[in-house]
């Protein structure tokens, strides 16, 4: 179902980056910028008191700040930083073959810089910390495995990073990591699921002909066979909030086992579902918990966007 949402667009970025370097610097950098499951072990976990490196820019003391794109809860996004993650966003997206329109790529991206203030806000909140000398010692890592200081250097020159603004991007693509871990990590692995068969038919006419068909006693599975020979229609284990189309799931969860629909009309076609199993608490597969985990954190994204401060640029 594709990476977690506020993390796809600094993906991209960095397979742009870094297309004629090695795999395990690539898996390195994702590590360091996105904390990935590891992003704990890499920095420490609440600590000691020493000096952090600040995640955002604070409001101005002065009554005439900078040019601002958006605040988020008292937190700026500068318009120079803003742009200049435009500017990155769109590069390596070109660099790999996508095209976007330019609202698509700003948009796409005030989004996730939001998204990721607000994680990062949350990580804090909850006692998270990353220390000057946590970040230093990644830096160091970083410039070891681009071949010097003076290539890594040149490497955040060419990318419209200074010192400071890679830190800081670093330090809250880290702090962003490690609240949306947390998060994902609490969906239990268990649900209510359903497990059903399709009929699916391009055919108005012939899906009502099928529908006929079971209700004047033909087997379910053999029609789902007979139309679908390669699956039989299986469509497996499923929890709510699963699948693509609304209508399937909501007459899929109000059928009861051996039961079947009448024909549901979706965009893709004509469908006759039939749960065979239900269970109350059933284990998800890997790729059924992955959704759960991106829906959970879409909806704690969405939740917090409701309840904070956000300011955007006119």
């Amino acid at each position: 179902m594709g990476m977690l949402r506020p993390y796809k667009y600094l993906i991209g970025i960095i397979s742009a980056m870094f297309p004629h370097f090695r795999h395990s610097l690539i898996l390195f950098i994702l590590t360091l910028a996105l904390g990935l499951s590891a992003c704990a072990s890499i920095f420490g976990t609440p600590a000691t008191p020493t000096p952090a490196v600040p995640s955002a820019t604070p409001l101005p003391s002065t009554p005439t700040p900078p040019p601002l794109a958006a605040i988020v809860n008292d937190e700026w996004i500068t318009e120079d930083e803003f742009l200049a993650e435009v500017e990155r966003y769109r590069v390596a997206q070109q660099s790999l073959g996508n095209d976007f329109s330019v609202d698509d790529i700003t948009q796409i991206v005030l989004d996730d810089l939001i998204a990721q203030i607000l994680l990062a806000q949350a990580a804090r909140a909850e006692g998270f910390e990353i220390t000057a000398a946590d970040l230093g010692s990644r830096i160091e890592a970083l410039a070891s495995e681009l071949g010097s200081v003076d290539t890594f250097a040149v490497w955040q020159a060419e990318r419209g990073y200074t010192d400071e603004s890679f830190k800081s991007t670093l330090k809250r693509a880290a702090e962003a990591a490690w609240m949306r871990d947390k998060i994902v990590t609490a969906v239990p692995d268990t649900s209510e699921q359903v497990h059903a068969q399709q009929i699916l038919l391009y055919n108005e006419e012939t899906a009502r002909k099928v529908a006929d068909q079971l209700n004047a006693g033909a087997r379910f599975s053999e029609l789902a066979a007979l139309y679908d020979p390669n699956t039989g229609g299986e469509l497996g284990w499923f929890p709510r909030g699963y699948l693509l189309e609304p209508k399937l799931e909501e007459a899929a969860f109000s059928l009861e086992k051996n039961q079947y629909s009448d024909v549901i009309t979706t965009d893709v076609g004509f469908h006759i579902l039939l749960v065979v199993e239900r269970d109350a608490q059933h284990l998800l597969s890997p790729d059924a918990y992955l959704v759960m985990q991106e829906k959970t954190l879409r909806d704690w994204l969405a939740q917090k966007r409701t309840e904070s401060d956000i300011v955007l640029a006119p």
